[in-house]
């Protein structure tokens, strides 16, 4: 790429895109845009078709029609290498790092700096030391195993690595999903950068507030269709989600008739040496308690001790005042606890495996005989029922879960516990990287529950859900609970202050 173009001059163009998957047309007729020195913003519901455009652009995927213009020129993509020499990068949603591969081996793989025929390691760790240090991260030696780096940490080297390409496209899948607030600051900075150099970025989040800090033009998807493109300065909130959805959803977050009632968990002293330190807390039946704090404060792992995903060091847990002495997953859910994980992929589902399968995962032993055998016939029923009740848009129980989109597959984990009906369920970010119709569908749906009596946990970056859902705020600090706060007192400005606080 490069060249001579101008500001404002259209860099990448595409033009009746089609594409279908089994039993799904993704696009249709597609035909957008991008231009030069551009924070190009593409937003709509999970499942809209947005993510599978840049998958066509990035030579992911093959449209079933349509052509793709660089500069004017017509090409083909036929490969993720392929775009990259035609200067696109994409960063992508799901992360791809090699764990097992240096910082350094992870950006340069497959463009690896060679002195004659030896690889040039010296060089490749100075070059990214240079593009750590752009992302905020030049502290970190590049020798550093991709393993030992957090999820954040992970996210920053992606997009090191989408920098290193000196791409005239970048394309960011929720580039900011899993990043703290200081790293949103220093990735705007660096996307105003980028785009003061002429490059044409193109930004895909469901986070609002992003898209009017950092964009420029707003392109929405509705089923696989290009609604329209608008100039980021002419629509407001309201306005793009309903071109998103054809919905009207005023009330985002639903009225809460829910009464707390008895003291259904109860944790004291937990420890998990260098992790967390004296988490004391209570979650009776009938409400729902946010945990906030900053990510590393140790929610998360606080919730994976919990449910005997990890070891304790020490402290005591109890559900409806009989004392669990020993957990694990199996214990914790025979005991009444579901936990819906922050990683859906990871550990929520088995993307390998069908929709109904992965339903029924968490209640194979109600379901099974004393043979081990599952009863199919309830098993398929049940599965039915959850797919209605919570709206999973598939073709069938038999479509791959990998095959959905992020908000369906968010959806399936919520079926796979509810399925067994438990007593206290923990949501761990239960709306990362899916849709406000989607957020909209879950909100109603953990109240719901709440009302019927649930013990809800609900774990969230995004304060705006902590104050729109939770009768009381408990924030974490550097692994301790800083701070608790009643619902109706609980204020963004009081739980960073709080997320911030240094504790002895």
């Amino acid at each position: 790429m490069g060249g001579d173009l101008k500001q404002n001059e259209i860099v990448l163009e595409v033009k009746g895109i089609n594409k279908s998957f089994p039993g799904v047309q993704a696009l249709k007729d597609i035909n957008v845009v991008f231009r030069r020195g551009e924070v190009h913003v593409l937003i709509g519901e999970n499942g809209a078709g947005k993510s599978t455009l840049m998958k066509i652009l990035d030579g992911i995927y093959k449209a079933d029609e349509g052509e793709i213009y660089l500069k004017g020129e017509k090409v083909e993509i036929a490969n993720p290498k392929m775009a990259v020499s035609k200067g696109i990068a994409m960063i992508h949603q799901e992360l791809s790092s090699v764990m097992d591969m240096t910082i350094a081996e992870n950006i340069f793989l497959g463009k690896e700096e060679k002195k004659g025929i030896l690889i040039d390691s010296g060089k490749m760790k100075k070059l990214t030391t240079e593009y750590l240090t752009e992302v905020g991260m030049g502290a970190i030696p590049p020798a550093t195993k991709m393993k030992n780096l957090s999820t954040s940490q992970r996210q920053m080297v992606e997009i090191a690595k989408a920098l290193s390409y000196n791409a005239d496209i970048i394309i960011m899948d929720e580039p900011t999903s899993s990043i703290t607030e200081a790293e949103v600051e220093n990735l705007f900075g660096i996307i105003r950068k980028l785009k003061s150099e002429g490059k044409c970025i193109v930004y895909i989040s469901h986070k609002m507030d992003e898209l009017f800090e950092i964009g420029d033009v707003i392109t929405v998807f509705r089923d696989g269709l290009h609604v329209g493109d608008y100039p980021v300065s002419e629509v407001d909130e309201p306005k793009l989600i309903k071109l998103m959805v054809d919905r009207d959803l005023s009330e985002i977050y639903p009225e809460r008739k829910n009464k707390a009632s008895e003291v259904a968990l109860k944790v004291e002293n937990l420890n998990q040496e260098g992790v967390f330190t004296n988490v004391s807390f209570e979650i009776r039946k009938g409400e729902i308690v946010g945990f906030a704090g900053l990510i590393g404060a140790g929610r998360t792992e606080v919730m994976n001790a919990i449910f005997g995903v990890t070891h304790l060091t020490s402290g005591s847990i109890y559900i409806n005042d009989k004392k669990i002495p020993k957990q694990s997953p199996k214990i914790m859910k025979n005991a009444g606890m579901g936990y819906v994980t922050e990683d859906r992929k990871g550990s929520g589902l088995v993307l390998g495996m069908d929709v109904g399968d992965n339903i029924i995962l968490a209640s194979l032993d109600r379901l099974s005989d004393k043979a081990g055998f599952i009863n199919r016939k309830k098993a398929r029923e049940e599965s039915v029922q959850y797919k209605d009740a919570l709206s999973i848009k598939t073709p069938s129980l038999s479509q791959k879960a990998g095959n959905l989109s992020g908000g369906n597959q968010q959806k399936i984990v919520l079926a796979k516990w509810l399925m067994e009906s438990p007593d206290i369920i923990v949501f761990d970010e239960p709306t990362r990287g899916i849709d406000v119709g989607a957020k909209s569908e879950i909100y109603k749906l953990i109240a719901q529950l709440a009302e019927q009596g649930k013990a809800i946990i609900f774990i969230s970056s995004e304060l705006p859900e902590i104050l729109g859902m939770c009768d009381r705020v408990l924030v974490m600090s550097e692994g301790k609970i800083s701070g608790e706060l009643p619902g109706e007192e609980a204020t963004q400005e009081k739980i960073l202050a709080l997320a911030a606080a240094e504790i002895d």
